[in-house]
């Protein structure tokens, strides 16, 4: 599957079909989106034929895509879904490789013999084809980007190491919006759509081998072929994490899934046993789905189960335990030999008398970054130490931006660490920061929970395969 459909992330020229220059209507908003940030070439098919103007760029407007005098290798179709049969038919008397169809109007609108027309008629030319009723593909590494809502309405992400496909055009919009604004990197997306041709397994397969994603993430209503799905995943995984939040996990969720893409959502019970057996990770809200993902994109998966806290705030401490506990992990019991370093450390007065070294281990409020990196190292340098969570308010002026620097030394002991820095924009602020130098931080201990609770069950995961 190495590559093999990497024409419809990297292609090297694309046919807009259903090109318009009304502002407002989709054609002219797939125009917008892909001659913004894309290098390759870009044409406008209209039956209407003209010129039009996208971007302060003139395009001439062919009548047919079998009229460009070059070769196209993919197709954004966005005509009425009647016509779309007969465009894949001019598409393969071209040469495409992929076509991208946007129409909606097919299976979901009760028109499956419509949609079976356009596979087969695909299927005839070895066209690939993403949708129908779909947003497009958007590669956030060279900016090919067919997804018709505006930048000013749908922001898109940075580029990064997470890629995310859903079968809901919209929800995969508002997924978009909200990766920007938490600046959460992406390396592709896929609107699914009705999967008439590719599906979800397919995609998997191929960012399995996607040198630019480090986990893929979906949103999924429903898979089409359960057992292409499960070896798939089960494929996939042994190489990189898979997070899934699946729909419909009530009887009711269920029925509204199949009337929304016509997928059959089945029992959540079936679907739970096959991401538990195939090693993805099941994730029950957006939020969560990204936790378990920037884990995991910054941090190595956990050898253990065995969780260290660092806090200098005694209730975040006892939050971050009870959370914990709940998720199934254990605290570390600290060693004796760990617990001395502690104790010799407090005599020659390098730490305050008044801290807790049990496990959470309480630095206190007026802990500086120095004394953080002294109990960081003591609890990364025990054998019974799996994982490190370390919780820091910010608001306390004795915290330094010393810890900046220390969070980035400390990871020369190969342990995966989670940071949590609740409260405003100072917290941000340093959060950033602190990201940058390769540790995740999030907002909440809640997040923190997820962010540790992947990287174990991830790493417990691999440990068994």
């Amino acid at each position: 599957m190495a590559g093999e459909l990497d024409f419809l992330f990297y292609p090297r020229s694309v046919a807009v079909i259903g090109a318009s220059h009304i502002p407002g209507k989709i054609g002219n908003a797939i125009m917008r989106s892909i001659t913004a940030n894309f290098d390759g070439k870009v044409y406008a098919v209209n039956i209407k034929g003209g010129e039009i103007d996208v971007n302060g760029k003139k395009f001439k407007v062919y009548k047919s895509i079998k009229d460009i005098p070059d070769e196209v290798d993919v197709a954004v179709i966005a005509v009425p879904a009647k016509f779309v049969p007969d465009v894949i038919d001019e598409c393969g008397e071209k040469g495409v490789k992929g076509a991208v169809v946007i129409s909606a109007g097919f299976k979901e609108a009760g028109r499956a013999d419509l949609e079976e027309e356009l596979v087969k008629r695909a299927r005839k030319w070895g066209i690939r084809v993403v949708g129908p009723n779909c947003l497009g593909v958007t590669n956030l590494e060279n900016g090919f980007d067919c997804n018709f809502n505006p930048p000013e309405r749908q922001a898109r992400p940075k580029f990064g190491p997470i890629a995310f496909m859903s079968q809901s055009g919209a929800f995969g919009a508002a997924i978009l919006d909200w990766a920007a604004r938490h600046d959460v990197g992406m390396s592709k997306f896929i609107s699914l759509g009705n999967m008439a041709d590719l599906d979800e397994s397919d995609f998997m397969l191929y960012l399995k081998d996607d040198p630019k994603t480090k986990v893929i993430t979906a949103y999924i209503e429903g898979v089409k072929d359960g057992r292409k799905f499960f070896n798939a995943a089960k494929e996939t995984t042994k190489v990189k994490p898979v997070i899934i939040l699946k729909a419909g996990r009530t009887e009711a969720g269920a029925k509204a899934a199949a009337s929304h893409t016509g997928s059959l959502a089945g029992s959540y019970k079936i679907y739970e046993a096959a991401f538990e057996q195939s090693g993805v990770l099941s994730a029950k809200s957006m939020r969560q789905l990204f936790n378990y993902a920037k884990a995991l994109a910054m941090q190595k998966p956990a050898q253990g189960d065995r969780v260290a806290i660092v806090t200098n705030g005694g209730g975040a401490g006892v939050m971050m335990s009870d959370g914990l506990l709940e998720a199934g992990l254990k605290l570390a019991e600290l060693s004796d030999e760990t617990r001395e370093k502690f104790k010799k450390a407090i005599e020659e007065g390098k730490l305050p008398e008044h801290m807790s070294y049990k496990n959470p281990i309480d630095v206190i409020g007026d802990a500086p970054s120095s004394r953080y990196e002294l109990a960081i190292r003591y609890a990364l340098e025990d054998p019974n130490v799996d994982v490190l969570a370390v919780i820091a308010l910010f608001q306390s002026p004795a915290l330094d931006e010393g810890i900046v620097d220390v969070m980035e030394k400390v990871q020369e002991y190969g342990k995966p660490i989670v940071f949590v820095a609740p409260g405003g924009e100072f917290p941000e602020r340093m959060a950033r920061r602190i990201e940058e130098k390769g540790v995740p931080v999030f907002e909440t201990v809640e997040d923190g929970v997820d962010a540790v609770y992947a990287l174990v069950k991830y790493g417990l995961y691999l440990k068994d395969i």
